[in-house]
């Protein structure tokens, strides 16, 4: 395992095992509300900032963007090393008890993703991927499915929750996915959501209005596993537009084909 591969998996397990001590007592846990459909707990906080200490213990100068805390680091102008996190993927799952969750850690080098960790702390499984040395499964070697036609396979997606101007924009990409499809399933975790598909238990996934944090580290391991990532138009944008389809290539070519021409931008 790389180096830095390994602090970051430090950093996920340690942020899991935060999760999970609170998930056994969710019901009391004080939750605010950052915007609508937006919230956060102490849960989130404590397991970023567990995640922000492993990591500048290790790597002091490297720059830090997480979806608390924002953009810090000792040198985050200069840094050629940025890491994004994610400490709670799927807050509102959490605080309803809805076991589908993750912690997420990406890691990226002068601008491309290099590291990844997608860690679920129920079901103790353990994404990685390294740029160049493929994807894994608590150490099991993982590829994306191989299915090839659209009406066998299963797609995730995101529904948008908090700015509900996207609603008319992907209402019609929803209508006839579902109808070309053999299902659609929205879990509420994008990050799980795009391991899924680095796995092959989702064939593609497509979703609008993400931050960083949620696609980082998937994006990483959905191409270690073979698949491809990109925005609506299959361009390499999606870290900053917020719109990502990813698939194996079969289905991600077959899903932008179709969600390109219904996009608004």
């Amino acid at each position: 395992m790389h180096p830095m591969l390994g602090i970051a998996v430090r950093a996920a397990r340690r942020a899991g095992a935060i999760i999970n001590r609170a998930a056994r007592d969710v019901d009391v846990l004080p939750v605010t509300r950052k915007r609508h459909n937006d919230f956060v707990t102490e849960v989130d906080k404590s397991a970023e900032q567990a995640i922000i200490d492993i990591l500048h213990s290790a790597y002091p100068d490297h720059a830090i963007l997480a979806e608390e805390s924002g953009a810090t680091a000792g040198t985050a102008g200069e840094s050629e090393y940025t890491w994004i996190i994610d400490p709670l993927d799927g807050t509102t799952n959490f605080i309803h008890g809805f076991p589908q969750y993750a912690v997420s850690i990406g890691l990226k080098h002068k601008g491309v993703l290099a590291q990844g960790v997608i860690y679920d702390p129920t079901k103790n499984e353990l994404f990685t991927a390294t740029r160049g040395r493929g994807a894994y499964l608590n150490e099991r070697r993982i590829r994306v499915s191989k299915r090839t036609q659209l009406n066998e396979a299963l797609i995730g997606t995101g529904f948008p929750f908090r700015d509900f101007a996207d609603l008319d924009e992907y209402l019609p990409m929803f209508r006839e996915i579902t109808a070309r499809t053999a299902g659609i399933r929205r879990a509420g975790a994008a990050a799980l959501d795009i391991a899924y598909v680095a796995a092959g238990r989702l064939d593609g996934f497509w979703e609008m209005g993400l931050s960083p944090w949620d696609m980082a580290a998937g994006a990483l391991l959905v191409q270690e596993a073979g698949g491809l990532v990109g925005d609506f138009h299959g361009d390499a944008g999606f870290l900053d537009s917020g719109r990502v389809v990813c698939g194996n290539p079969k289905v991600f070519a077959q899903l932008v084909q179709i969600v390109g021409p219904l996009a608004a931008k």
